[in-house]
């Protein structure tokens, strides 16, 4: 266990935003299907990220990594698809990746072979109660242990009418668009309720269509899919990532000066929306050449939709903690299920640092201060809450020390390294159990 002390400090400087995880999941599954060899640049090898590729090279895909920067992760990936999947071996450890698990399973169905997939931390009990009614609709033999992982599949996934709902996660829905292109009839996604996450369904499509792949979108209400369908090999650069980015934009508007670069003003990524945010909350945000800057602004309450942008959440939690007012977020019970059960991790943690935060089924209710007093806490070995509790150090009086500080390394490996290149006073306590 890695266990960080922070002393509060103000942070300055120019960041370099890492590669989008999203649009890496997204490409790389792509690139493994396709017809011939495809040209990955700029990712950024986290742990979710090696799951993914771990992953599609049990299915046959071929991976040459060539790291690009010294100091990061950064590599190139030269993928030689696979068009066909074949099963390379009978178990796949996806990690503690949610996308690379639900991106997977549908793939697996196609193979009409027993395959065993595996996980561990909070992903041995994430739902996949999507996938099972549609394996019991569709007759797939599957088996898990009670509801968790690990789970066996054997069967063969056929063209049809797939019904999801819309509430649940769209990382269901993307399994089946990478899946049902490669199946012999035409098929129909049918989603059943208002489909939250619209985003990532945006980034999907737009990814399969760089890689050959056709899919109609009717409204968000159902996803038309013509089969036989044919991946084929292209080249792409990922673009930075909103969702990180949101932390340094943060960072800049409670304390110095942040300029982070190499953020891409059209993307389709929903966590973009941290860029409305906090203009809707008085943030003085500007926008550059190759990204942002942030300065520190006399922040207001506000509310805030998280339907569309779930892991916003957390860092959202600390700019409404140190605003004017008070600041509502709602729709956002999906956060139950993540890496931690986040309402109630950001709940624990921002109380614990002395803000006042309350939560509900679906939201919180937070009431913001001019300072925080600090103290330590647990990041509940999730990325976004460790991260989220550094930048609140910001503006505590006392000294910060989040303990499971290496859960990081599932999204932004480098995420320390930044954090003490902006002028970040950290000290490493212990590495332990």
């Amino acid at each position: 266990m890695k266990i960080v002390e922070i002393t509060p400090s103000t942070l300055m400087g120019t960041v370099n935003i890492p590669p989008s995880k999203s649009m890496s999941h997204r490409s790389i599954f792509c690139a493994a299907l396709s017809d011939g060899i495809s040209n990955i640049k700029n990712v950024l090898l986290s742990e979710d990220i090696k799951a993914t590729c771990e992953s599609m090279e049990a299915l046959g895909a071929k991976i040459k990594y060539k790291k690009t920067d010294d100091k990061r992760e950064i590599y190139h990936l030269r993928i030689q698809g696979t068009p066909r999947p074949k099963l390379k071996k009978e178990k796949i450890d996806c990690g503690e990746s949610g996308s690379t698990i639900r991106f997977i399973i549908p793939l697996l169905a196609l193979l009409d072979e027993r395959v065993t997939v595996t996980g561990r931390g909070r992903l041995v009990s994430r739902p996949l109660d999507s996938y099972y009614e549609i394996f019991d609709q569709k007759k797939i033999y599957y088996t898990n242990k009670y509801g968790e992982l690990p789970l066996t599949i054997k069967g063969m996934l056929e063209s049809g009418i797939y019904e999801l709902k819309g509430d649940v996660s769209s990382q269901f829905i993307t399994g089946l668009m990478f899946a049902l292109p490669l199946v012999k009839g035409d098929s129909k996604i049918v989603i059943t309720t208002d489909l939250e996450s619209k985003p990532y369904v945006d980034m999907t499509i737009e990814m399969l269509t760089r890689f050959g792949i056709e899919i109609v979108n009717n409204d968000y209400r159902e996803f038309m899919i013509k089969g036989n369908q044919q991946y084929q090999g292209a080249d792409y650069s990922v673009e930075g990532d909103f969702s990180q980015a949101a932390f340094w934009l943060s960072a800049g508007v409670l304390g110095g000066e942040i300029y982070s670069n190499d953020l891409k003003f059209d993307s389709l990524q929903g966590d973009k929306a941290i860029v409305d945010i906090i203009g809707k909350m008085g943030g003085n945000i500007e926008k550059l050449l190759l990204g942002y800057k942030t300065t520190r602004s006399n922040l207001h309450g506000t509310t805030v939709d998280a339907s569309q942008c779930p892991d916003l959440v957390p860092i959202v939690s600390v700019l409404a903690a140190l605003g004017d007012g008070m600041t509502e977020v709602v729709n956002a019970k999906r956060l139950r299920i993540k890496e931690s059960d986040r309402l109630d991790a950001i709940t624990q943690v921002l109380t614990t640092l002395g803000a006042d935060i309350a939560q509900y089924t679906d939201g919180l209710i937070i009431r913001g201060k001019s300072k925080l007093k600090g103290g330590e806490v647990d990041s509940f070995n999730d990325h976004r809450i460790a991260m989220a509790a550094a930048i609140a150090s910001i503006r505590c009086e006392e000294k910060v020390i989040v303990r499971n500080a290496q859960s990081v390394n599932k999204s932004y490996p480098n995420f320390w390294e930044d954090f003490a290149g902006l002028g970040g006073v950290i000290n490493e306590l212990e590495h332990g159990e």
